[in-house]
């Protein structure tokens, strides 16, 4: 039975520092205490403050909180390093933002004059991270998120990526059982909980980590509920979810809210890794103005109207999206749901006040706010030297030259140039494994960032160095061959828009020589046009035979394509990055570099 747990010792440390230091910032914080019962002035933190500093009836309590941080220690670059803000004459702007040192000095001078302050988030603290992080299995990460004070985090489907085992290494310490220590000093593990409430050992039947935490200070109880999205086995590796199985996240959250209420713990957070889709891609849009509707849609709208009403607020992630939205819950009242985007490019300010007659958040209170990690402030000292540590380790093999790029490789858009390019060299490396390889697919969640062609610290523009590679594809698939027949390869290209993948559709990358059309103003599988494919200019033939390569998480049926599951003749080949490497070795050089591919493989019809 999970056991309720107090403030970590150096929350209470890090309290007393901040009791000494004058409130200097104006945060969402700030302008939440609505009229409440008792309150003179709405306006003012702390209200309804008993005589001779004792507690009042209400408390403020500040809950930071971000999401999807995937192990970006350092700024990421490109479009994976940029917010979009909307300005009050209907313009945008983009601003540059995250990167773990400006993301510790925005969390601690938010925190400034906030006695009452918990800092949580949810899920994708680490996978899928750029070589600084992932070439250590993401014990950089791990340390920094100490640092920053992380309080609490939900799992995400990347905390499986390395299966349940290293998971737990990560929460409780020790070396990796391979790769053994990279310093004197044994890994620490995390200070923090992870939380898995909806995440079973099949043989046990119990979550494999704590489902719940309870913050605690002065008589004020908070309880965080974890659970990631019930379709993690879906988009992780076969190896990396072996043994468990992922439960309903409304199902789950209802219940330990019902154990915590029993145990005298009235207000509940649920940290949910699942999570929709705002109407505009703006940090800064107010998604419950006149005609929004909810303002986002997408999975986590169903899950928040669910979730019983004892939760008070809602922090989600998995989308990269960011919102401060309402949902009603399901007696219809407004709930606050939230995410930050991702990579440390945000945080959310939002301040839940607690009345200590009840032990509940008083919901019509509830104020929330996203805030950009701008780069103009101070870098944290000692980010900075956690930072420089392990790049030190990972230079030798991070700042390898391994090609040469003519501009900018993007890897937005249906189709993406980058998508292009890496389906095209594993094509390439596979027809080295069997010639007669006809076709490469790639999904677009397996692309991590752009390549991006202004120079890093003294690299050289539009070098690609083996760590930008590594930040592009850090999963380690191979790249496997199978035959699939044309009949099958058409049913591949509709489960892109229909079955698991209708709502939020996942057009795969193609290589060279492979084109159709994609119609958009159709629905489901029909809006893959059957007739247009094209392989070299010649239809698909149903009954023929075809040799695709593509990377084993692919090759596994990973991110709703079952069919791909039922290739036959398999061969599994090298690592992908590898194949991406050997592809911009040999194809680029400083004098006559790779341009960006004209992603015109898939015509989209609007």
């Amino acid at each position: 039975m999970p056991a309720t747990s107090p403030a970590h010792p150096r929350r209470r440390r890090r309290t007393n520092r901040l009791l000494a230091t004058a409130a200097g910032v104006l945060t969402a914080g700030a302008l939440a205490a609505a009229a409440l019962p008792g309150s003179a002035n709405a306006g003012e933190q702390h209200a309804n403050q008993g005589r001779h500093g004792h507690p009042g009836r209400y408390q403020d309590i500040q809950l930071l909180s971000f999401n999807d941080l995937h192990g970006n220690l350092e700024p990421p670059t490109g479009s994976s390093g940029r917010v979009t803000e909307l300005q009050p004459d209907g313009t945008t702007k983009t601003i540059d933002a995250g990167g773990a040192e400006y993301l510790a000095t925005h969390l601690r001078e938010a925190r400034k004059g906030h006695r009452y302050s918990i800092t949580a988030a949810g899920g994708d603290m680490v996978g899928a991270s750029p070589l600084i992080s992932g070439l250590f299995h993401d014990e950089p990460t791990i340390e920094a998120l100490n640092k920053l004070d992380l309080d609490v985090t939900s799992v995400g489907n990347h905390e499986f990526d390395e299966g349940a085992k290293e998971l737990s290494r990560l929460q409780k310490g020790g070396c990796h059982p391979t790769d053994g220590c990279y310093s004197d000093k044994k890994f620490k593990g995390a200070d923090f909980p992870y939380l898995a409430a909806n995440v079973l050992d099949e043989k046990t039947k119990k979550p494999i980590l704590k489902p719940y935490w309870v913050w605690k200070k002065q008589g004020v109880k908070v309880g965080f509920i974890g659970v990631t999205l019930e379709g993690t086995p879906n988009i992780v590796s076969a190896e990396g979810v072996k043994g468990l199985s992922f439960k309903d996240e409304v199902e789950t959250i209802n219940k330990y809210a019902k154990e915590l209420r029993r145990k005298g713990v009235k207000s509940i957070v649920a940290l949910i890794h699942e999570g929709g889709f705002p109407a505009s891609t703006s940090y800064n849009y107010d998604c419950d103005s006149p005609g929004a509707g909810d303002g986002i849609s997408g999975p986590i709208t169903d899950i928040a109207k669910n979730v019983t009403s004892e939760v008070d607020a809602l922090v989600t992630g998995h989308t990269h999206a960011a919102y401060v939205c309402t949902v009603p819950d399901p007696a219809g009242k407004p709930r606050m749901v939230t995410s930050a985007a991702s990579f440390g490019r945000l945080y959310t300010d939002t301040t839940l006040t607690y009345d200590r007659a009840t032990g509940d958040i008083v919901r019509t209170a509830v104020k929330s706010a996203n805030h950009v990690v701008t780069r103009d402030v101070a870098k944290a000292a000692d980010m900075t030297e956690l930072i420089d540590k392990w790049n030190t380790l990972a230079a030798p093999i991070g700042n390898r030259p391994v090609g040469h790029i003519s501009a900018d490789i993007g890897n937005t858009g249906t189709e993406s140039p980058l998508g292009d390019l890496i389906a095209d060299a594993q094509l390439t490396y596979a027809k080295t494994l069997d010639a007669e390889a006809d076709l490469a697919l790639m999904n677009p969640g397996g692309i991590r960032a752009p390549l991006t062609y202004a120079a890093k610290s003294g690299e050289g523009d539009g070098v690609v160095t083996f760590a930008e590679a590594f930040t592009v594809q850090p999963f380690a698939n191979t790249v496997n061959l199978q035959d699939l027949t044309g009949a099958q390869l058409i049913q591949v290209l509709k489960e892109q828009v229909s079955g698991a993948n209708e709502a939020a559709p996942k057009i795969l990358q193609v290589s060279d020589g492979f084109t159709y059309t994609l119609d958009l103003t159709k629905s489901g599988a029909d809006r893959v046009v059957t007739d247009s494919i094209r392989l070299n200019g010649r239809p698909i033939d149903e009954s023929a035979t075809y040799r695709v390569a593509m990377n084993s998480f692919l090759a596994g049926g990973g991110d709703g394509f079952p069919t791909l599951a039922k290739g036959t003749n398999p061969l599994v080949g090298d690592d992908d990055l590898k194949a991406l490497e050997q592809y911009l070795t040999a194809n680029s050089s400083p004098t006559d570099p790779i341009d960006p591919p004209k992603a015109d493989r898939i015509t989209v019809v609007n």
